[in-house]
């Protein structure tokens, strides 16, 4: 046997070479392709967008006037806050009311869970508050017992960030259009039960949700005298602040239903809403004008010390159109009406409020006014100097977004002098996420603007820190989007998340019987392993757009993903079909009218790609578990007929069992060609015609990026291949040795098997145990071998140079034992002990095992049943056993 070679051997290096040339060879072509494919995908070489006709009517709107840099001019400056920082005496008295206080202002806002600003609001500014003031508590009209509406998401929030959480409890019915109702409250001041129970009802409240106050907010009263609304009050007050709960209330400039000096000995605070000067029921006019503030403000402070006010600023505005009640406006709002109308914006210098004027699309005109960060920043700064508690903004959600940039400081003058406030950061200014404007019909989307900041210049007095002009340069903008492709007794097929090779191909096979174009969204990972698929989709004549690499949510990457999965999927199509595209749909977010950030998104970073965005308005949700074709095609048909001016249809050919979708195309198109509706495509739904919509590829690299992903495509395959074959390899290899099982045991049962029982047939066997540091199981290891019941063996123990006891111990127990046989050598490896072990044994057969390894005591017996078996009429057989190894 020794003079025959290995299977495998050889004596030339030649295999050995061929292998590593070749790995070279491969590695080298990878490391050329590779750049070439990057260089290819930042080359962006993007199809020119085909140009879509507009409708005359909307250039107006698409065009609208830019306020222009005003010219120099002599400005009268602002008196009032001017006045009032220079007035030495004045400050001298406020000083020693900033003294009697060490406490930090506070910064707080109204909060309300009807508008979903106000929760974004919440969570993007929360570290520069340290008190919220949410609507959470209201009297219900009908039991006038306490109604608790709480905000779970907003509360988490707040107390996550450790705030004072003072929730309001108003008097307003619902029943009454949402306005305050005087009776409501009236029927509980004249009640004691009632009244006891409220009270008892907002203490159980706020300590089960841990709440710290309460603010109380009644207004329009009926009460003849202030009494009742006092002893309410004082109640309430005494109730909570024995258990440390802080009381609140709101009090309205100019409102005689209030005693203001009686009521604040039962109030930690007042809250003084220094807003609505004009209101929506009064002529047009300012919101809040510094003038007005001041006096409002001197009013109170003649009442109760200036540290126990805090006083409430507004972020909002009116829409007074002409003759009629005005409309409350958000600051976002106010903009956008002035960008749509192609208004100029007026800072009043002498109010320091905003307006403007417009002519709607019915020609009524409308006088906006509203305030803004400059506006909010002068009454910050008067309130911190005035020395009062603190400022509160109504409301969350409606203000302007440049507030907090100074919100959680300090305004007084000490503060702006040791730490000047940069009046820069106020010079841009970005819209909180509103609706976008749509212009025209269809359901092929295309992205005019996209948001943008505004542009605005301000003069400051440095020497008072106050703001004293603001001009609009460029107003901010949102999402205008432009759409086409509006159907006239027309439906577009697409097919999205393919292609398939399982329901891809039926899907062509139907199209091509019915004669019926479609569009294909593929999805880039979805071609690349089905490059034959995606060139019969474009030689069949239907259309083919883009639909990302690995289909993520675009909304949730990150801009230059996004990128790459459209780039490399354009990429896809133009290598394989010679064409590209300028079609794209986004995973997960198709709608043909899109409306929150995450729908948009998708649109605006394909349109930065050179694609037009094809929305769907009549989709089955064929993609559901479990859905079967039936409930498929009733859907369709019931969008269809809901609104025959929906056009297309989305189905899916790929992303799962798709059977059900197959299976209830043919019954879609019977239903539309019954009808009379023709099948058409993207491409003309934009008037144009299909080498618009998918033109010729550009570029000297196509070729590159075709071997590229053919590679792609043939190593996928052949690697699928390979795993295959050994799958059915193993399963061959288990069967055959099935057969062979249980041909050996029919054999046996045939011929009986005897065994030989003399002496000289049991063969000697040497039980070799190498070991390394086993000091532990050495000795118990060789306890348990000897008790092997087999007749002829010896055990070889070869310690390999253990850093222990291991050979001391054996050697010490073992070292004359007649079967035993105690060795040692130099650290080489388990291998190395063995193979000593085996050189100086004489036995003809071997069982090596480890030396932490205890053998049953008729292990060696079976391990050698096969060796003494004999068939009756042979001769003994004898094998060797090379290795038997027990763990």
């Amino acid at each position: 046997m020794e003079d025959k070679k290995q299977v495998f051997q050889t004596e030339t290096k030649l295999r050995w070479r061929t292998f590593q040339w070749s790995t070279r060879l491969i590695i080298f072509f990878l490391l050329m392709l590779i750049p070439v494919f990057i260089i290819t995908l930042q080359r962006g070489l993007k199809p020119v967008l085909p140009i879509l006709g507009n409708d005359p009517s909307t250039q107006k709107l698409l065009s609208p006037t830019i306020p222009q840099e005003l010219s120099a001019k002599d400005l009268r400056k602002y008196k009032g806050f001017d006045s009032f920082l220079r007035s030495k005496s004045k400050m001298e008295e406020l000083k020693k009311q900033n003294q009697a206080v060490d406490l930090q202002e506070i910064r707080a806002a109204f909060y309300v869970d009807w508008d979903p600003q106000s929760l974004f609001s919440l969570q993007k500014n929360i570290d520069k508050l340290n008190m919220v003031i949410p609507e959470w508590f209201f009297i219900d009209p009908k039991t006038d017992l306490l109604r608790t509406e709480i905000d779970t998401a907003a509360s988490k929030i707040m107390k996550k960030a450790g705030i004072k959480i003072i929730p309001i409890i108003n008097n307003i019915n619902d029943a009454k259009g949402g306005d305050f109702d005087g009776d409501l409250v009236h029927r509980i001041l004249h009640d004691n039960v009632k009244r006891e129970r409220l009270i008892n009802d907002i203490v159980k409240n706020l300590k089960q949700y841990k709440l710290q106050g309460i603010n109380i907010d009644f207004e329009e009263f009926k009460e003849t005298s202030d009494e009742p609304i006092i002893a309410f009050q004082k109640e309430l007050y005494e109730k909570l602040h024995a258990q440390g709960f802080i009381v609140t209330q709101d009090i309205m400039a100019d409102n005689g239903d209030f005693n203001i000096k009686a009521l604040a000995k039962y109030n930690d605070y007042m809250f003084l809403m220094a807003y609505d000067e004009h209101y929506a029921g009064s002529v047009p006019g300012a919101i809040s004008s510094q003038k007005w503030t001041e006096r409002i403000l001197d009013q109170i402070a003649k009442e109760i010390p200036s540290n126990k006010i805090i006083l409430c600023f507004a972020g909002y505005g009116y829409d007074w159109e002409q003759n009629k009640e005005a409309i409350t406006v958000t600051y976002d709002e106010a903009l956008s009406l002035a960008k749509q109308y192609g208004a100029t914006i007026t800072f009043d210098n002498n109010t320091y409020n905003n307006s403007f004027s417009y002519k709607d699309g019915r020609g009524n005109k409308h006088q906006v006014y509203f305030t803004d960060a400059a506006t909010n920043f002068n009454t910050i700064r008067f309130a911190d100097e005035y020395g009062t508690a603190g400022t509160a903004l109504w409301r969350l959600g409606s203000e302007d977004g440049r507030l907090w940039h100074y919100y959680n400081r300090s305004l007084t003058n000490e503060s702006v002098t040791k730490n000047a406030f940069d009046f820069r950061t106020l010079e841009k200014v970005h819209m909180i996420f509103s609706t976008p404007d749509y212009i025209g019909e269809g359901e092929i989307l295309n992205v005019l603007t996209d948001p943008q900041p505004g542009k605005i210049k301000l003069q400051t007095d440095p020497k008072e820190s106050i703001i004293t002009e603001e001009s609009y340069l460029e107003l901010p903008t949102k999402y205008v989007i432009s759409k086409f492709g509006n159907v006239h007794n027309e439906v577009v097929l697409t097919f999205d998340d393919g292609p398939d090779p399982t329901y891809t191909p039926q899907i062509l096979d139907i199209l091509k019987r019915e004669n019926v174009p479609a569009t294909f969204f593929v999805v880039g990972l979805q071609g690349e392993n089905n490059i034959p698929l995606l060139q019969r989709i474009y030689t069949e004549g239907h259309e083919i757009g883009n639909h990302t690499f690995t289909h993520p949510n675009i909304a949730l990457v990150s801009k230059e993903r996004a990128s790459a999965e459209m780039e490399t999927t354009r990429l896809l199509i133009e290598a394989v079909t010679g064409r590209s595209t300028v079609l794209f749909r986004a995973p997960y977010n198709a709608d043909a009218e899109p409306t929150t950030e995450a729908e948009l998104r998708p649109v605006a970073l394909s349109k930065a790609q050179n694609y037009y965005t094809v929305g769907e308005s009549i989709d089955p949700n064929d993609w559901e578990k479990g859905i079967i074709a039936d409930s498929i095609y009733a859907r369709v048909i019931r969008e269809y007929e809901e609104d025959p001016s929906k056009g297309i249809i989305l189905l899916h050919d790929a992303g799962g069992n798709r059977q059900q979708t197959v299976e209830a195309l043919p019954r879609i198109i019977k239903y539309f060609k019954d009808k009379g509706v023709q099948f058409t495509t993207v491409s003309k739904l934009l008037g144009k015609n299909k080498n618009e919509i998918m033109p010729k590829a550009k570029g000297n690299l196509m070729t590159i990026d075709n071997i590229i992903f053919g590679l792609g495509y043939w190593f996928g395959h052949f690697i699928t291949a390979v795993f295959w074959i050994a799958i059915l390899l193993g399963f061959f290899r288990i069967l055959l040795m099935a057969i062979m099982a249980f041909y050996k045991k029919w054999k046996d049962h045939k011929h009986p098997l005897s065994y030989t029982t003399e002496g000289e047939n049991y063969p000697k066997v040497s039980i070799i145990v190498p070991a390394y540091n086993e000091e532990v199981n050495a000795v118990k290891t060789i306890q348990n071998l000897l008790r092997q019941d087999y007749p002829s063996f010896d055990i070889i123990f070869v310690d390999d140079g253990s850093k222990d006891s291991t050979f001391s111990k054996v050697d010490l127990e073992y070292k004359n034992h007649h079967i035993v046989k105690v060795h040692t050598k130099v650290n080489g490896g388990k291998a190395s002990a063995l193979n000593y072990g085996i050189s100086i044994t004489n036995s003809d057969f071997v069982v090596c095992i480890d030396a932490d390894t205890q053998l049953k005591t008729d292990a060696l017996s079976q391990l050698m049943k096969c060796f003494r078996l004999q068939f009756k009429k042979q001769s003994t057989s004898w094998c060797r056993c090379r290795k038997c190894k027990s763990g």
